[in-house]
């Protein structure tokens, strides 16, 4: 939540021990070879985390009502983001940043102030949540006041081994962060399957116990490490801060101040921001909760297919995204007009972008063709007829158009901020954030009108607002040129022939034999999908020669490296 985290890491590795005699043997070669290996395993777990809460949220679905859903992802979950992330954030961004004269004690006890603003947060915004929001009907769920609770006091309890987190952060022990949230997690998802099997009248409590065991969890794995690593037998190390236990709490002493007082105002101004970033962040969630746009039962179907529908953006586009941007600005200088860079790096990147771009426009267009015609089955498959019936595939089929303007929003901005000067940068800063006004203004409009499909609407509308400002400074930057990347990015003719023969089909196919006719007619849905989409596929390797080209050689130069 402090910034980019890979951008963090090799931040964290000059400032781990907080002084210029810290005696470190190892090498900055060294150091930034365990940052990268750091951050390989950190995705790699985060991955499997992922795919293990996506496989128990699959089974769990099936036990519980779409009310409960709304409830515990949207309205609970949104209590305990806000709590953990307005305590935390400035706090995590101060204590984190290097001075040049590092009092650990003055650091730690401004870790412990998270403590005392998590437990008056979580009271003022239970109050508020218990008292204020609209509350589900007490006869279906009459157990609402102490889920609210339960996710107050898990926010409470994960924020105790806050200062032991910012600490492991400072000492680059990053996989200490992966694994006590790659535990607590796993064992909240197994406790969960067990509760709501072994007694599914509890309804709400399930989830509340549940998390409550999460936050405990964390603590717990954080507090049992340093207490072994503090007083392990074997040689101290150098670089760690800490000599004993009892320095992982607050200290105080008359001869000096509490805090460091450049760190308390940097935590106070940080703060400040903390309530906006957080508003722009969970806007949706916010519009839902606060102005009851949606029924829970709708909130909770939404919040599923967006995690659903997220998936392809998170594993397809957001690698392509970065790797983009790393290509981008390495190869041009930032802040310089094309014609004072080198014309073969220009080359390059016009030739780099076009291929990126017509690549998740292919992409982008074949899950929203098939995505068409298979989001019923998709979701019937995962979460049974609590996402398949009512707004569930509607929503998932706009979702799909969602992902296309996504992806080329993300391709198209990974160029922009690689070739952006930093007033340029501080400037689309601010338009960013009149853009996410504008978005909880029309998803407020559009949920009205069109229900739980107006987030998406917003989206859409938000993310094309994007699109026609990074295609003006694109165009921009290249107009004293004769480069013009945008020019050859639309897929051929017979391209978009082919998808819309393929949409055509599989919309008849869905409509002939899926979904309610039994498992041979779905399995024919599916083999017919498979036979269209290995025909588009078939048509593109033969007419997008530039692209499969491209694709080539990057698997070649992989497998050289």
């Amino acid at each position: 939540m402090a910034g980019n985290p890979h951008e963090m890491d090799r931040n964290r590795m000059k400032q781990s021990t907080g002084g210029t005699n810290s005696g470190s043997s190892r090498s900055n070669d060294k150091l930034l070879s365990s940052a990268v290996k750091s951050a390989s395993y950190n995705m790699v777990l985060q991955l499997l985390l992922r795919v293990l809460t996506f496989a128990i949220n699959a089974f769990v679905l099936r036990f519980i009502s779409r009310d409960m859903l709304g409830v515990v992802n949207v309205r609970l979950t949104l209590l305990y983001s806000t709590t953990l992330f307005l305590a935390t954030e400035a706090f995590d961004k101060a204590c984190l940043g290097k001075l040049e004269k590092q009092d650990w004690s003055k650091i730690i006890n401004l870790m412990w102030c998270t403590v005392p603003t998590s437990l008056a947060l979580a009271a003022l915004l239970g109050w508020i949540w218990i008292y204020l929001l609209e509350v589900p009907d007490s006869s279906m769920m009459p157990s609402y006041g102490l889920g609210v609770v339960s996710f107050a006091v898990s926010t409470v309890l994960v924020i105790l081994s806050r200062p032991l987190y910012i600490l492991g952060q400072k000492c680059m022990f990053v996989k200490l962060k992966v694994v006590s949230q790659g535990i607590a997690e796993l064992c909240k998802c197994v406790l969960t399957v067990i509760l709501v099997l072994a007694f599914p009248h509890w309804g709400l409590i399930n989830f509340a116990v549940a998390q409550v065991v999460y936050g405990l969890v964390t603590s717990v794995v954080y507090y049992s490490y340093f207490v072994y690593y503090i007083n392990r037998q074997v040689k101290k190390d150098e670089d760690f801060p800490l000599t004993s236990v009892r320095e992982m709490f607050p200290t105080y002493r008359s001869d000096k101040a509490f805090v460091d007082s450049t760190q308390a105002w940097l935590t106070m101004s940080i703060f400040k921001q903390s309530f906006l970033k957080q508003l722009l962040t969970e806007g949706e969630k916010f519009v839902m909760t606060f102005f009851g746009v949606l029924s829970f039962a709708d909130q909770g179907v939404y919040d599923l297919v967006n995690n659903l529908g997220s998936m392809a953006a998170r594993f397809v586009f957001q690698p392509m995204e970065e790797s983009g941007y790393l290509f981008f600005s390495q190869l041009l200088v930032r802040g310089e007009p094309v014609t004072k860079q080198k014309q073969d790096s220009c080359t390059m990147a016009v030739e780099v972008l076009a291929s990126f771009l017509k690549l998740v426009i292919l992409l982008g267009g074949i899950i929203l063709v098939f995505g068409m015609a298979y989001s019923f089955l998709a979701l019937d498959l995962y979460g049974g007829s609590i996402l398949s019936t009512g707004a569930g595939p509607v929503l998932l089929r706009w979702y799909c158009l969602y992902v296309l303007i996504i992806a080329v929003n993300g391709m198209t901005e990974c160029f922009v901020f690689a070739t952006m000067s930093k007033a340029q940068v501080d400037m689309y800063n601010q338009k960013m954030v009149v853009f996410s006004i504008l978005f909880l203004l029309s998803s407020l409009f559009l949920t009205r009108h069109f229900g739980s499909v107006g987030f998406i609407l917003a989206n859409c509308l938000n993310m094309t607002a994007r699109i026609v400002h990074s295609i003006y400074y694109i165009h921009n930057y290249f107009k004293d040129s004769e480069f013009n990347p945008l020019q050859k990015v639309i897929p051929s003719p017979m391209v978009l022939a082919a998808l819309m023969m393929a949409l055509f089909v599989t919309l008849f196919s869905e409509t002939m034999f899926c979904c309610n006719r039994g498992l041979i007619f779905r399995l024919l849905h599916i083999a017919i999908g498979g036979l269209c989409l290995l025909s588009v596929l078939g048509v593109i390797y033969m007419q997008e020669l530039s692209i499969i080209k491209f694709i080539k050689q990057q698997f070649k130069q992989r497998h050289k490296h």
